[in-house]
């Protein structure tokens, strides 16, 4: 049976949700037999807290798995030949399913990875430029917050230059992330925010 584009649409954002809401830096810390990273440091359960508890290799494992469920329903929404707005409604799905996971009693992460993962699928240009915004930042500063933060909201003006269509999405992303990290940005201030 051909599944008509609303309900696959409603599909998709369901799954896409789902997958947002599995925290992966939790069980590749215990593969690494690291403490939990909700325990530890900042309590973010992210690539950035893995990484100061137990290096690159279990840092990038989360980075790569956090943006890979941001990636994939967005990715089938393009198979499917959805919409490119569509497409963003789902790569938001995904990154809100991070932040306020439904298998994790809502507390989740910032969405910096899942965010770049659904970039990529849906505005890979934009995204790219996003992505050495961030090296170029965490290489000089070597704050991670900082670079997040920097990257995230030059997203729009990148993408209504290169990818208008996608402005939107970039747009609401740097909303929702930018209140995640407001924490961070109050430490940012005060010079207190800590580094890798």
């Amino acid at each position: 049976m051909i599944l008509s584009d609303p309900v696959l649409t409603v599909l998709l954002c369901a799954a896409a949700y789902l997958a947002g809401s599995v925290l992966f830096a939790p069980p590749v810390c215990r593969l690494w037999k690291l403490p939990d990273p909700r325990a530890q440091g900042s309590g973010n359960p992210g690539a950035t807290n893995v990484y100061r508890t137990g290096g690159w290799p279990p840092a990038l494992m989360t980075l790569a798995l956090d943006a890979a469920k941001g990636w994939l329903p967005v990715w089938l929404a393009h198979a499917a030949g959805l919409s490119v707005m569509v497409q963003a409604v789902v790569a938001l799905c995904a990154v809100t399913g991070h932040m306020i996971p439904v298998f994790y009693r809502f507390k989740g992460g910032k969405g910096v990875a899942t965010a770049l993962g659904a970039g990529l699928a849906l505005a890979p240009v934009t995204t790219l430029l996003m992505a050495a915004i961030w090296m170029l930042v965490i290489w000089r500063w070597r704050i991670s917050a900082l670079a997040s933060l920097v990257a995230i909201i030059s997203g729009p003006l990148i993408s209504a230059l290169i990818e208008p269509e996608t402005l939107p999405l970039f747009g609401l992303l740097a909303i929702l992330i930018v209140v995640r990290h407001r924490n961070n940005l109050i430490r940012l201030a005060q010079g207190r925010e800590a580094g890798l």
